[in-house]
């Protein structure tokens, strides 16, 4: 579980980075729009191609820590033993959607560099943006799965 944590941890650091670039192109970009008149070619495509990689990155240490949207309105009152076989559960569930969503974005990956897809300013790759999608949600599948076989493991969370 430590290089779960470990990978989860460099994942969330990467996201961050992408989304501290994320913020200075649209700061580089908003600052020459309203001085000088002019703006970034493609700030809009590269925000967005870059939010979806980072989103995808932050989901592994959000399933390691446990802080997904949790509603526990009608298990609030449940005993320990009985959320845990729960949060379980909910484990198993969301390490299969994971997977599964994995493998569909190899198969959309693939297909958008078959065909050459491509931004239309930029001419920037879309199967890039599918590539750094997956080993995160891979990760994230593993480590609910993990998860679901040995429970939580609190240590290594924080």
């Amino acid at each position: 579980m430590k290089l779960l944590s470990l990978l989860a941890r460099a994942c969330a650091v990467l996201a961050g980075v992408i989304l501290t670039v994320i913020t200075l192109i649209t700061c580089v970009s908003l600052i020459g729009r309203n001085t000088i008149g002019t703006t970034l070619v493609g700030d809009y495509e590269l925000t967005a191609a870059a939010a979806g990689a980072a989103v995808a990155l932050f989901l592994p240490l959000c399933q390691l820590r446990r802080e997904n949207i949790i509603v526990d309105f009608f298990t609030a009152r449940l005993s320990a033993a009985a959320n845990s076989r729960l949060d379980r559960v909910g484990s198993a569930l969301l390490a299969a959607v994971l997977l599964v969503l994995a493998w569909r974005t190899v198969v959309g990956g693939i297909s958008a560099f078959n065909s050459n897809s491509s931004t239309m300013m930029l001419g920037f790759p879309e199967w890039i943006v599918y590539a750094f999608m997956v080993p995160p949600m891979v990760l994230t599948g593993v480590i609910a799965v993990t998860q679901t076989v040995y429970g939580d493991f609190p240590e290594l969370a924080k």
